[in-house]
């Protein structure tokens, strides 16, 4: 009976990150330089918490709940931005939360933390020119897209992008992480 109210648990506060995360997509910003569909969101803050209290995968978990939810709110209007939102954010916190349950610190965080910015960014990199920028190109008729055009899209808007938000992410998650450690532990504490 412990063991299936503990679930019951772990999925509630799932579900909740998970809406959390979502609220936190639709307070999106462009940034001033890139080009203005690329905006920040701090919908991996819920994510990264769950990956760590949890595992990697109830980050994964808590992705795929901001964005169905993101999606059911918008009513489907831009499913390859949800995509592209869902990959980053994967990729983002999976590597955190792998380096951070291995070697549990400050230190295993802030290396996560970068790992998973550079592993953010070249990912989304590579998703834009094989994946999304094909896709947009094909569905606003602009025809296909050259890899020169698609190689300059990608180094002048979605690799500084990704670096930024990243450093962004990171730079907000640090000082959040120092406040809600002992809240974590007790949290990692309760379902082990």
């Amino acid at each position: 009976m412990k063991n299936q109210s503990s679930k019951l648990l772990k999925l509630i506060i799932l579900s909740l990150f998970g809406t959390i995360s979502m609220v936190l997509l639709f307070l999106n910003f462009p940034l001033p330089f890139l080009p203005p569909y690329l905006k920040i969101d701090f919908g991996e803050v819920p994510t990264l918490l769950a990956a760590l209290i949890f595992t990697p995968m109830a980050g994964v978990i808590v992705q795929i709940i901001k964005n169905l939810l993101y999606l059911l709110f918008t009513g489907a209007a831009d499913p390859v931005g949800v995509f592209a939102n869902f990959v980053a954010g994967i990729t983002f916190v999976i590597p955190i939360a792998m380096i951070y349950h291995k070697f549990k610190g400050k230190k295993s965080l802030v290396s996560g933390l970068m790992a998973g910015t550079v592993i953010m960014t070249i990912a989304m990199g590579l998703v834009n020119y094989f994946v999304l920028l094909p896709i947009y190109s094909t569905i606003m008729g602009w025809g296909d897209m050259s890899s020169g055009v698609m190689l300059s899209t990608i180094m002048v808007g979605v690799v500084p992008f990704n670096l930024i938000k990243g450093v962004m992410m990171s730079l907000l998650f640090v000082p959040l992480f120092v406040k809600l450690k002992p809240w974590i532990k007790q949290k990692q504490a309760n379902f082990n």
